[in-house]
């Protein structure tokens, strides 16, 4: 797939709604959450997740992310598709620019990760829903994938 070079993707986040994938890892009645590097979101415990690129599809985009965020070289079970979100953020990547996803939303069953990766989230940690529910740090955008559940 090929990536956008900076002025293209600019010019689509400033003008265009983003398709996104969000894999929420669970494992022995907990949610793995990161804590973002990158803006949108920065500093916030958010699920692992990415943007889908042009031409490719939402296996393929579940598998990337699955490698790329959770070291997993394949998917351990198929993803169970929660449903569709709307993410709205006053900031983006680029400095004065606000960011829109339309954010499909999936549960990933794992098993125990190790050496997870480093590039989108600087640290991990595994709460139960209840805790994150609950949980200042966590973004509002992972808490409306619990609600009502």
């Amino acid at each position: 797939m090929k990536r956008l070079d900076s002025d293209t993707f600019r010019c689509i986040v400033s003008h265009a709604p983003l398709v996104s994938i969000d894999l929420i890892a669970h494992h022995d009645d907990k949610i793995l959450l990161g804590r973002r590097v990158n803006r949108p979101a920065k500093g916030y415990w958010f699920t692992t997740g990415g943007r889908v690129l042009k031409n490719e599809r939402i296996e393929e985009v579940q598998k990337r992310i699955a490698r790329a965020e959770l070291g997993l070289h394949e998917l351990p079970t198929r993803p169970v598709f929660l449903g569709v979100f709307e993410h709205f953020y006053d900031d983006s990547v680029f400095e004065g620019v606000s960011t829109h996803y339309v954010n499909l939303a999936y549960r990933l069953d794992v098993g125990e990760l190790n050496h997870l990766p480093t590039d989108q989230h600087s640290e991990y940690l595994w709460l139960t829903i209840e805790e994150l529910m609950t949980n200042p740090e966590v973004h509002p955008y992972v808490k409306n994938y619990f609600k009502g559940r």
